[in-house]
């Protein structure tokens, strides 16, 4: 998944030149199953903020019914703007991997004091024993 969304960022940020219709045609497709993508994952991992940024996205994006903007100088920001994301989005497993790793290196407020960690669960009995 991360190659697809690094895909389509680069492929937004090419999109930025003049070239021909057919490469456009290309990049909503290809735009378009990114953002399905991502909407999927991001209900799955119930982050709705992704799943409506990437609505926006997909409607604008959609090779079915597709928004004809006519002019080159509304498009290039959308392009990057959405390539921004994908780049964003691709890379932020990353950054949450390196968030964790920094809270466990961190030392304890207080040196003297450690917390005892058992490696086998305790079983309570609530029975007292009996006694002979």
């Amino acid at each position: 998944m991360k190659a697809l969304l690094i895909l389509c960022a680069t492929a937004c940020f090419l999109a930025i030149y003049k070239l021909p219709i057919e490469y456009y045609t290309f990049l909503r497709t290809l735009v378009s199953i990114g953002a399905l993508i991502i909407i999927y994952n991001g209900i799955i991992a119930r982050q709705y903020y992704l799943s409506v940024i990437f609505t926006a996205v997909l409607m604008l994006f959609n090779p079915v019914f597709p928004v004809f903007l006519y002019r080159k100088s509304l498009w290039i920001p959308i392009d990057t703007i959405t390539g921004i994301l994908f780049f964003l989005i691709a890379f932020a497993d990353k950054i949450k991997v390196i968030e964790k790793q920094e809270e466990i290196t961190e030392e304890p407020a207080h040196p003297h004091y450690t917390l005892m960690t058992h490696a086998k669960d305790i079983i309570i009995n609530p029975k007292k024993p009996k006694e002979d």
